[in-house]
């Protein structure tokens, strides 16, 4: 039989040499630099919005402002009550040499809202370079030279941009940017010199046309929680190369109080689990501050293995914030490790998540469904409750009834 404080320092030994492993993986990451941009592609930046995030008008006006000769800016509201649409169109008043529209979405007709207004702007987007970037995220002006230049490789096909969190005026916020900005990061990190890059992150992904097209659109995604998950995967298996960006994207997160962080964290945590079911079972072997706490329980005299392991924890947390993301390593680091591990063991339980205002249901292999609905559509008693809000189109896929509407900036 063996002991437990023998189990406890094998895990914490295990999780030791994944910090290791996590520093390499972030040198390998960090040797490899954008090339040099000759022939600047036209590109289309797509910006779902929803509601007011936080500092929503300094996170839009950076898109604005790209030292970059030709690109676009579309974004998808679902109507002009949304208090997004204002900011939207002052922006686009006080910016009007850079081409822009506003696409009226109406009611989505699935469960993933933001997918379907990817959708809605994909199909009158202008360029077949594809930028599409949250409404809670902050560029500086190089982030287009820098994505067009990655893709003067035919080979890349879809890159996904590693993000610094950037947290609110809230203990909860910079409890969770700790994680993010040491964690979350080292593991992208870790999977991208292991197997290379198979799947992406949300933020901010640059992607071809083709390839969106090639994997059947974003209304392939429409019943995934983890839609930029799911998006890096099916380009992966469809052949084309996924990669991770040299360019670091903002994320700022908001300041919510301790439920709704609470809520997020495990909608999450519970999503991923269900999109990889083995690498979140893996991730215990990541947490060496608590697995560090439970064997000196077992056995305190184990103190050094303790030491070296928590050294070498904070010295990849070091490398993550400091050398990756350009940004102060988290001061909350050790107790984000205790919380993170709480957030975890929560995530194995449940199977319901809260998204905007709406309870939904996850499925086993990642899918998500309205919580009163049983099946993995939207029910057709919810369809046939809003007559008015779709029609269906000759190839019989339903569609708002309201037909796409757009304000142009009046420059082609």
């Amino acid at each position: 039989m063996f002991s437990l404080e023998l189990i406890f320092a094998v895990l914490v030994l295990i999780s030791a040499l994944f910090s290791l492993l996590s520093i390499i993986a972030a040198h390998r990451y960090l040797a490899v630099r954008p090339p040099m941009l000759r022939a600047p592609a036209p590109i289309s930046i797509l910006k779902p919005l929803a509601g007011l995030d936080r500092d929503l008008e300094a996170n839009l006006r950076c898109f604005f402002e790209q030292d970059y000769p030709c690109f676009e800016i579309l974004f998808a509201v679902r109507d002009e009550s949304d208090p997004a649409f204002a900011i939207a169109e002052k922006l686009r008043r006080e910016y009007r040499s850079v081409p822009s529209r506003v696409i009226f979405t109406g009611e989505p007709p699935y469960a993933n809202r933001k997918a379907y207004s990817l959708e809605r702007m994909l199909k009158v987007a202008s360029h077949d370079l594809v930028v599409m970037s949250d409404s809670d995220t902050r560029a500086t002006p190089s982030m287009l030279q820098t994505l067009a230049a990655e893709f003067q490789d035919p080979a890349v096909g879809l890159a996904t941009c590693p993000y610094r969190a950037v947290p609110g005026a809230n203990f909860w916020s910079k409890l969770e940017a700790a994680g993010l900005n040491s964690d979350f990061i080292a593991g992208i990190l870790a999977a991208r010199m292991i197997e290379g890059m198979r799947f992406a992150v949300g933020p901010t992904i640059a992607a071809r046309r083709e390839v969106l097209e090639a994997v059947g659109g974003f209304a392939r995604l429409k019943e995934y929680l983890a839609e930029d998950f799911m998006l890096g995967r099916l380009a992966a298996e469809a052949g084309y190369g996924v990669i991770l960006s040299s360019y670091v994207i903002e994320h700022h997160i908001a300041a919510a109080g301790v439920r709704q962080n609470f809520a997020h964290r495990l909608r999450w945590l519970r999503s991923t689990r269900r999109s990889r079911p083995l690498g979140y079972l893996g991730q215990v072997f990541t947490m060496t501050t608590p697995l560090s706490l439970a064997m000196l329980v077992a056995d305190w005299r184990l103190w050094p293995v303790a030491a070296v392991a928590i050294a070498l924890r904070i010295a990849a947390a070091y490398v993550m914030a400091a050398l990756v993301l350009r940004t102060k390593i988290p001061v909350l680091l050790l107790l984000e490790d205790l919380a993170a591990f709480g957030f975890w063991i929560g995530g194995f339980f449940g199977r319901t998540v809260v998204w905007r205002g709406e309870r939904y249901r996850l499925m086993r292999d990642g899918r998500f469904v309205p919580a009163h609905s049983a099946s993995s559509t939207i029910s057709t008693r919810r369809l046939l409750a809003r007559p008015a809000s779709v029609s269906f189109d000759p190839s019989g896929r339903l569609e708002p009834s309201l037909e796409t509407e757009s304000r142009d900036s009046g420059i082609a």
